[in-house]
């Protein structure tokens, strides 16, 4: 079965896209799209053929180095993740070659996600748009051009101190290639489409990290690319 086809995913779509046209209709503006749980386990717990699609809008992003009030939040959680700038309209059915010819380039972003409730059902995750509140981007364009993902390494920094890395930033996510195709069909089956300048934030490149109730900030460095941190009120 295609994601698509799936009523527990129509049903989380349209409460999800509905909710998006209420904030375009109050003033927000689109920033692009969010990927989520495409891990292989997390496909398999959930039974479904692709990774959960959510939306971003401008009012929700963070310059780095900005602090974010986590005061209100049930269980924060950061995600280091690689966003894909779209350069051009991305209709559905693409192959692999318009795909990958439609990534501007790619700069370093963190997901900011509250998991208000536990992860089980992908209608509720959906309608909730995956538990989205912030993220934390350099800038409106690319810092690296292309979709190449060699020569990269990811490093995330708590406390100061480095505590994870990787140099295949598509491990824990999948081809970003793949992930533009899969957004732009899940898109055009709720009759919206994938459209220049627009970004997608492809996934964690490690395992999603808890924040920690006396932790004051986090960083990611994609080396040579660039680097992204956000600090943490309470």
């Amino acid at each position: 079965m295609q994601l698509w086809d799936d009523p527990r995913i129509v049903r989380g779509m349209t409460t999800q896209l509905a909710r998006r046209k209420e904030r375009l209709a109050a003033g927000d503006q689109l920033l692009g799209w969010k990927v989520g749980f495409g891990a292989p386990a997390m496909l398999k717990r959930f039974r479904i053929s692709g990774p959960l699609v959510g939306f971003l809008m401008q009012g929700a992003r963070v310059e780095p180095g900005g602090a974010v009030s986590l005061a209100a939040w049930s269980k924060p959680v950061a995600e280091p993740e690689v966003a894909v700038h779209i350069g051009r309209d991305v209709p559905a059915e693409a192959d692999g070659d318009t795909a990958a010819a439609a990534i501007a380039g790619i700069s370093p972003a963190i997901e900011l996600v509250d998991v208000h409730e536990p992860p089980e059902d992908p209608e509720r995750i959906l309608s909730h748009d995956i538990y989205q509140r912030h993220v934390v981007l350099a800038a409106s364009g690319p810092a690296r051009a292309g979709s190449t993902a060699e020569g990269l390494t990811c490093r995330i920094l708590r406390r100061g101190a480095e505590v994870a890395r990787t140099s295949d930033p598509q491990a824990n996510t999948g081809r970003w290639v793949d992930i533009v195709r899969h957004v732009a069909n899940v898109l055009a089956a709720f009759g919206e489409r994938l459209a220049a300048g627009e970004i997608i934030i492809t996934g964690s490149v490690v395992p999603p990290l808890a924040i920690e109730p006396d932790e004051r900030d986090i960083a990611f460095a994609l080396d040579p690319v660039g680097a992204v941190d956000v600090r943490f009120n309470r």
